[in-house]
């Protein structure tokens, strides 16, 4: 009852902030209802409800992260296009002679494509065909390393998204939050800075925890025979997108040197990639491969996001949790646990990791933030380990596209019980990892 009253206490556009959003949580989660029409709606119900203004509305649209959003999809569809990935991918793996070195060549293959690719099913779609080649190599022989192949790529790619701002598009809905709130924003090579140590030694526990459970140690012994790798030379349209792509990288990087923001160097490197004569791609070609569906949902969640904050919601929301339920008498450590925990078990519920963010954000991180008997903990300390705990969702084969993509459609590579096991082994590592981080790492790295 003071839950209720505390909220009830609140202006009305606060108040129908929250009922918009507690209805879009409803939609994603019982009705499974998609998520881009839920957030569009949501965000225009804002509009009549007073919680946001129609240049706030317009200006998610314009956003800065939602044109970082198209440019890297841009640059990422020449990428695939050229087929430079799969070819760069073949030959760091075909020295391999053992699963552990395919496995580990694998996991830092997989790692690397998160600085490009915007998403993680675009990395699915562009690493399947290496997998596919390894399999049809592998399956007369070794079956059951296919099926340990076929769980290691969607679990890197989950877990390595972290490693660069580009990963996943939750990461800018973070962004987006912890400016908004006062907290440090880091740049791409400050994000890099921050999460690729937490991604890369998740991958690798991913990697280990796949070898042991899923393959013998008479398996992990066996001597590889894998296909030779193309030996031509690249064609000029494959040596222009690796160019634009490589500037675009070490602009991104560089951002503190030359001013240029993140953005604009998106836009600049989108528009480079689509020069027909230097890459082989146009603009037109390249546009039908942006994910316009994940754009617009970025953009609806931007606008719910700068709502709940305006309007007061979501400082009202953590305000009356936080008394009715007398979370100020937890130990920090004990608040910090909790957050881990339904960050990493949130996609059971979301299935989205974009809408999990928008819905963990403000009613997880935000309302927790500065709680705890032992003095709480930063804001932007607890938006990041929900972002980044959300990339743990590898439980069920509908909990993410990459999962469903790698487990094959009329003849299944590995079964739910598969999935089961490996989440069950990750989810205890991935906890401590991350705590670990929360504890120690970040704070020292200047975060919270």
């Amino acid at each position: 009852m003071a839950l209720i009253a505390a909220l009830l206490a609140l202006p009305a556009p606060a108040q129908g902030a929250l009922l918009i959003f507690a209805a879009a949580i409803v939609a994603w989660t019982v009705f499974d209802l998609d998520e881009t029409p839920v957030a569009l709606c949501a965000a225009l119900a804002l509009l009549g409800v007073g919680a946001t203004t129609l240049p706030r509305f317009y200006a998610g649209l314009g956003d800065d992260f939602v044109w970082l959003l198209v440019g890297a999809f841009v640059l990422a569809a020449v990428l695939q296009r050229s087929g430079l990935a799969e070819r760069w991918a073949l030959q760091a793996v075909a020295a391999a002679r053992t699963p552990r070195g395919l496995m580990l060549r694998l996991s830092a293959v997989i790692t690397a494509t998160a600085f490009v690719v915007p998403s993680t099913s675009g990395r699915a779609a562009l690493l399947l065909p290496v997998f596919l080649v390894l399999a049809h190599a592998l399956q007369g022989t070794q079956p059951r390393l296919v099926r340990a192949l076929a769980l290691l790529f969607p679990s890197v790619i989950l877990l390595s998204a972290c490693v660069s701002m580009l990963g996943a598009g939750a990461h800018l809905v973070a962004l987006d939050f912890m400016q908004r709130v006062g907290a440090p924003v880091p740049g791409f090579l400050g994000w890099a800075l921050w999460a690729a140590p937490f991604g890369v030694l998740s991958s690798l526990l991913a990697c280990e925890l796949i070898l042991r459970l899923f393959l013998t140690g008479a398996e992990r012994g066996v001597w590889l025979q894998l296909p030779a790798p193309a030996q031509e030379p690249l064609t000029r349209p494959q040596k222009g997108a690796a160019a634009v792509a490589l500037l675009a990288l070490a602009a991104w990087s560089t951002t503190a040197l030359h001013g240029l923001p993140a953005p604009l160097v998106a836009v600049l490197a989108a528009l480079a990639a689509t020069v027909k004569p230097l890459t082989g791609v146009d603009m037109k070609t390249a546009l039908k491969q942006v994910e316009w569906n994940l754009v617009l949902f970025m953009a609806a969640t931007l606008v719910m996001g700068d709502a709940l904050i305006s309007s007061g919601a979501a400082a009202g929301l953590s305000s009356a949790l936080v008394g009715a339920l007398s979370l100020g008498r937890l130990p920090t450590p004990a608040v910090l646990a909790l957050v881990v925990l339904l960050a990493l078990l949130a996609h059971l519920v979301v299935t989205s990791r974009t809408a999990r963010a928008t819905v963990l954000i403000p009613t997880l991180a935000l309302p927790l933030a500065g709680v705890g008997a032992g003095g709480g903990l930063d804001g932007g300390l607890l938006i990041f380990v929900v972002v980044i705990g959300s990339g743990f969702c590898q439980t069920l084969t509908l909990s993410a596209k990459p999962v469903a993509l790698f487990a094959g459609d009329e003849a299944p590579r590995y079964s739910a019980r598969d999935l089961m096991v490996l989440a069950a082994a990750l989810l205890p590592g991935l906890w401590a990892l991350l705590m670990l981080f929360a504890t120690f790492v970040w704070p020292w790295q200047g975060l919270g």
